[in-house]
């Protein structure tokens, strides 16, 4: 073999060379843009209410999440959330809308807090039927589609449903089981 059929075959086997590595790190490259972690869906995680105690007219509750066995997602810092059945309550969202981002591990939990006041007269007062909380994503990593809305039986007494003090306060996510008495 000559020098010069030498260096030709050394050149096409680098050129070879080159370009699988820069397919491998295309391909690695591409692999990393991709999420690990997805928003969370109704079927990864079980909620609850959880009541959170009382005090001076005050009551305090919350949804909790807990991401089922072996499932990872993300809830935003907010969540759409509303009632049923008390048409004098209305929610008021009061989380910052930049707030961030929880994560959920197999077994790990979040919570949204409610606040609301129960000062009124019973005849004041509404008990919702349910409260609904629609989680980020309608679709697993599948494609497949879930109904995004979990709605939980209202279990937490009435609200005060009397003008000026007619609202459902709901916060940010945020990380751990709800705070309960």
């Amino acid at each position: 073999m000559t020098t010069r059929s030498m260096i030709r075959r050394t050149t096409a086997a680098l050129a070879v060379a080159g370009v699988t590595a820069g397919v491998a790190t295309f391909a690695a490259g591409a692999a990393s843009a991709e999420p690990t972690v997805f928003e969370c869906t109704a079927n990864q995680v079980s909620t609850k209410l959880v009541y959170g105690g009382a005090g001076m007219g005050s009551r305090h509750g919350a949804i909790e999440f807990t991401a089922r066995q072996g499932e990872r997602c993300v809830l935003p810092g907010t969540l759409p959330v509303d009632v049923t059945g008390a048409a004098g309550v209305r929610v008021r969202h009061t989380a910052p809308e930049d707030a961030p981002a929880v994560g959920l591990n197999s077994g790990g939990s979040a919570y949204v807090p409610l606040h609301w006041t129960a000062i009124g007269p019973a005849g004041q007062q509404q008990t919702p039927d349910t409260i609904t909380v629609t989680v980020p994503s309608d679709r697993n990593p599948h494609g497949d589609h879930i109904d995004p809305e979990i709605g939980l039986n209202w279990s937490l007494g009435g609200i005060d449903a009397r003008p000026g003090h007619r609202a459902l306060e709901v916060g940010a996510v945020t990380a751990g089981p709800a705070p309960a008495v």
